[in-house]
Formats: C-alpha cells, sequence, structure tokens
C-alpha cells in the first residue's frame, strides 16, 4: 500500500471503533494517532495522559500544548512506575510492568466515560525491536491502528507534517526508565539526574540523544547528524562540568551515536520475555 491507502486504511480503522481513549504521551505517533481519531470520532476521542517520575515534566506540558492545539480533551492520571512491584528491579520485561499499569488505568478512565476501547501509538516499525509493552496490551485488548494500517515512523512524520502537526520532526522520546542498563535498579534520584542531564543538553541545541545511566557514569549518545557539533573541546568540558555538578563522576560519549533500543544490544534471546 502507498502512504494515501495507508491512511484511508487508518481512517476506516479508527471509524469502525466508535469510541477511543488513546495513551497520550504527545510523542510523535500518540499525536498524529489522536488528531485523525478526533478528526473522524470528534467529541468520541479522548487522550490519557499519565503523570510520573519516569515521564519529564517538559513533556507533561507540551502534551497540554498539543491536546490543546488538536480541540481533543485530555484526561490526566497519575501512574508511578517505581511503586510497581518489580518494576525498579530493572528486569528486561521492564516496560511490560509498565504498560500493564498504564493501560488498567487508562482502561478505568474509557470505563467511565462510557468510551468502548484503549488505544496506543505503536506503529509497524516497532515490530522490528524488543517491546515487552505489547504484551501488557495485547493481555488488556488495546489496539494499536496505526501498526493494523502499517503505517511507519516515517510515514507518520510524513503524514502530520501534512497536517500542521507540531510534532512532525519532533525527536524520538522513550520514558525516562529506559536510561538504565537491565538489572541496574531504578529509582527517583536516578531518574531526576538523567531528566536534569537531558533538559540541559536540550537547553544548549541538541535535538535527538540520550544520556544513558551506568552508575556514576553518564554515556551520552548522540544522533550522528549532531555529533559534529558536540567534538568541540569547549563544549564537552561544558557538558562535563555540568553533568558532574548533576552527580554523575564521569561522563563518557558513545562512539556509535543514538539509537533506539541501545540497551537492547546486550539482552540474549532467552532474555527477552
Amino acid at each position: 500500500m502507498n502512504l494515501e491507502e495507508k491512511y484511508i486504511k487508518l481512517k476506516e480503522i479508527i471509524k469502525n471503533l466508535e469510541s477511543v481513549a488513546i495513551a497520550f504521551s504527545g510523542g510523535v505517533d500518540s499525536t498524529f494517532l489522536s488528531k485523525v481519531c478526533k478528526d473522524v470520532l470528534g467529541d468520541k476521542a479522548i487522550v490519557v495522559t499519565a503523570k510520573s517520575s519516569t515521564y519529564p515534566e517538559r513533556e507533561f506540558k507540551e502534551s497540554q500544548k498539543l491536546a490543546h492545539d488538536i480541540g481533543i480533551k485530555q484526561i490526566v492520571i497519575v501512574s508511578e512506575e517505581t511503586e510497581i512491584d518489580g518494576f525498579t528491579k530493572n528486569p528486561p520485561n521492564r516496560c511490560y510492568y509498565c504498560k500493564h499499569e498504564l493501560f488498567s488505568k487508562v482502561g478505568e478512565v474509557a470505563q467511565k466515560h462510557g468510551v468502548k476501547y484503549v488505544l496506543d501509538g505503536s506503529n509497524f516499525d516497532d515490530l522490528g525491536d524488543y517491546r515487552p509493552g505489547m504484551k501488557a496490551a495485547k493481555e488488556l485488548q488495546v489496539i494499536s491502528p496505526l501498526k493494523e494500517a502499517g503505517l511507519t515512523k516515517d510515514d507518520i512524520r510524513n503524514l502530520s507534517k501534512k497536517l500542521n502537526l507540531a510534532t512532525w520532526d519532533k525527536p524520538a522520546f522513550a520514558c525516562l526508565s529506559s536510561r538504565f542498563p537491565y538489572g541496574q535498579e531504578i529509582t527517583l534520584e536516578k531518574l531526576s539526574m538523567v531528566d536534569k542531564a537531558e533538559n540541559y543538553l536540550r537547553d544548549i541545541g541538541f535535538k535527538q540523544f540520550r544520556v544513558r545511566h551506568h552508575g556514576d557514569i553518564a554515556r551520552i549518545e548522540i544522533s550522528s547528524d549532531e555529533r559534529t557539533k558536540i567534538f568541540d573541546v569547549k563544549i564537552m568540558n561544558e557538558i562535563s562540568n555540568k553533568l558532574k555538578d548533576i552527580g554523575f563522576n564521569y561522563v563518557t560519549l558513545d562512539l556509535l551515536g543514538y539509537r533506539t533500543g541501545s540497551m537492547n544490544e546486550v539482552l540474549k534471546e532467552e532474555d527477552k520475555i
């Protein structure tokens, strides 16, 4: 199917659902999905955003603006992953715990508002990576219309641009818990360190990056088109000093640069449960 055919299929899928509650982070995928749901279903589409220590305040405020611009009703809930049994130990299937908690709460909101289905923004590309959260989605009967329509991340960005969505070129984002190697305990203090470090890098002009937390070491991943910018002695010194002030003892640069799912690279197949 070409892009237009995928888009038509997506709208048909949504129309048949009649009423939906979308798990909404304000990222590229969930914003696009929310816009299409609003266009197709009107007030029978709502979005639900979960505030937590793994979701930066900066992202939350942006989600509020995006929901307002789309004209869709946003409901805010609290979902504190660090209180979920098993989550802070950070096993390879950590995302399962998080998504199960999130989708359960979004489901409660949907039921309260008389909404038939819960949706998430998983796209066709997500099938190519280790995504334990999909298991939770399947168990709780969450629907992924973007994936069903065969829409890839590039497709979604292209369609978002045509719809004049501000997120069409927004850098990819994942919850802060994805910055820790599996098996390393996740704490509120560590999450705060990562959040402050990434806010700093964004404030000085970097767009696509991650600050991975390896104990007393910060491992910075920068996108390929931005790596030349960081190779400046003055900038590197400033970044190092800032991250040390935040609490890291050592600050390193990953020579391979930014890539999604880099923490999954060391997983063996038997770990992917």
